[in-house]
Formats: structure tokens, C-alpha cells, sequence
């Protein structure tokens, strides 16, 4: 199912459902199409909104996780947000902490999937050789559990993405950048509730990456998804969307 992409003062985005506001954000390597199934479970009862995050239109000097949190900022208050409860996956999960911790009035709750922010395993550990489709296709493949999700589409949009000189400069600088901006010292700070599910067979943010998550936030809880890779929402959807429907009841209180 594909949803209306709305363009509004320079944002991107799908809004969808009424209701108590769920912002969903992307991967580094991510697209909208990564929540297809939490926009079809969730818009019936919430407004869910997925932003396209500006990966490749920052200048490149200030392209970063701190630049991408404040233009989210700046999203939530161009549409006159209120307290939205923030879904993450990746570099989106990373992107969705530094915004709550610099503005903690604007976020209720969090989920976070496979984020980043402690550690991660970009592209396997190698740079991508952009040259080389097979080798790309075995780095969206490790994305995984079931190799199987690294679609053919999936694999041409990536391929297509790491061959645009512009576009990999802006994802190594984006990498980077979240490598560098380590977040273990400043978790305690965040103490709203969060959700953490993750994929027991990532190998992108491992297993302890979500364990070390737990310990770190004060409010949060743990949920493991079993043959699951680094994107449990695209690999997992009905276990993923479990979770977060009984997390949702608890925090926003639905009957």
C-alpha cells in the first residue's frame, strides 16, 4: 500500500490516522516504505507521520546526527506537535534520542529498534565498494535474518544510492558522525518511557547493543524478536507491531 507523500515548507512526510501523534523515523539506508506495516496497523486509532529525513539535502559541513535532530525539532514545530511518541529505527532511533534530550517537553514515549547511539556495524564493518552490485547486495542481505527481505528493489535503490558521489559522501559523514557521538554518558537523562524491541539475530547493533540500551535508560523495557535482523518493523511486523500496540496501551492509557 503506498501512502500520499506531502511536500509543506520544504518537509516531506506521510500523515496519516487521527489521534495521539506517532513520528516514525527512517534508517541511514532506510526509506518510508521501511513502516508500511506500523502505518497499516496504527493509522485506524493514531496520527502516524513519517518525515523524510534530509540525509542528502544538509550542507555537508553540518550534515550529522545533531543537524538531523534539530530539523526534526523544527518539523514537530512547523505542525504544531504535541507531546508525539517517537519510533526510531537505526540512525532514525539515534536522531530520536538527541532530540529528546534536547527537548524533552516535545516527546511523550519512545520505541526504538536497532538503534544506534552505543554501537553499530555499518555496511558490515567495510566501506561499501560502490562498484560492485553483488558486494552491495551482500551488505543489504546482513541487514537480515532471512536474506530473503533484501529484495531486488531494495537492493537497486541502495546500489543506485552509494554510486551517487553526493549521496555517500553524506551517508559516511552521517556514519561517522553517529560513531563519534556516543550516547552511554547522557541516557540517564531520558526518562520517559521506552520501548525497546529488537532483532536477536542483528548483527548491525547486536543483541548487547539492545541490552546495554536497557541498562542505560532508566524507564525502559526489553523485547526480543526471535529470527530477526536489524529492521524488525520491515522483518518481523506482526511480532514488532505486538509489541508497541501493548506498550502504547500502557503509556498513552488506551481502552
Amino acid at each position: 500500500m503506498e501512502y500520499p507523500i506531502k511536500e509543506e515548507n520544504g518537509f516531506k512526510y506521510i500523515d496519516q490516522g487521527k489521534g495521539d501523534v506517532l513520528l516514525l523515523l527512517h534508517g541511514l539506508m532506510g526509506a518510508l516504505s521501511n513502516w508500511e506495516h506500523v502505518v497499516e496497523e496504527f493509522a485506524p486509532n493514531y496520527r502516524v507521520i513519517i518525515p523524510m529525513l534530509p540525509l542528502y539535502e544538509l550542507p555537508l559541513l553540518t550534515t550529522g546526527v545533531k543537524s538531523l535532530a534539530k530539523w526534526v525539532h523544527k518539523f514537530i514545530k512547523f505542525k504544531k506537535l504535541e507531546q508525539v511518541t517517537l519510533l526510531g529505527n537505526s540512525l532514525g532511533g539515534h536522531v530520536g534520542l538527541v532530540l529528546t534530550l534536547s527537548h524533552p517537553e516535545d516527546v511523550k514515549a519512545m520505541v526504538l529498534t536497532g538503534s544506534s547511539g552505543l554501537y553499530e556495524n555499518a555496511f558490515g564493518g567495510s566501506f561499501p565498494r560502490r562498484e560492485s552490485y553483488e558486494f552491495i547486495r551482500e551488505k543489504v542481505a546482513f541487514t537480515f535474518y532471512d536474506p530473503a527481505i533484501a529484495t531486488k528493489e531494495l537492493v537497486d535503490d541502495v546500489f543506485e544510492t552509494v554510486n551517487d558521489r553526493n549521496r555517500v559522501l553524506r551517508i559516511l559523514t552521517i556514519a561517522k558522525s553517529a560513531i563519534r557521538h556516543n550516547m552511554a554518558k547522557d541516557l540517564y537523562k531520558i526518562t520517559i518511557p521506552v520501548c525497546l524491541i529488537w532483532g536477536r539475530d542483528d548483527k548491525v547493533t547486536p543483541p548487547d547493543v539492545g541490552v546495554e540500551f536497557h541498562k542505560l535508560l532508566p524507564n525502559s523495557e526489553l523485547n526480543w524478536v526471535d529470527k530477526c535482523g536489524h529492521a524488525p518493523m520491515m522483518e518481523q511486523p506482526a511480532e514488532f507491531n505486538k509489541y508497541v500496540s501493548r506498550f502504547l496501551d500502557r503509556v498513552l492509557l488506551k481502552k
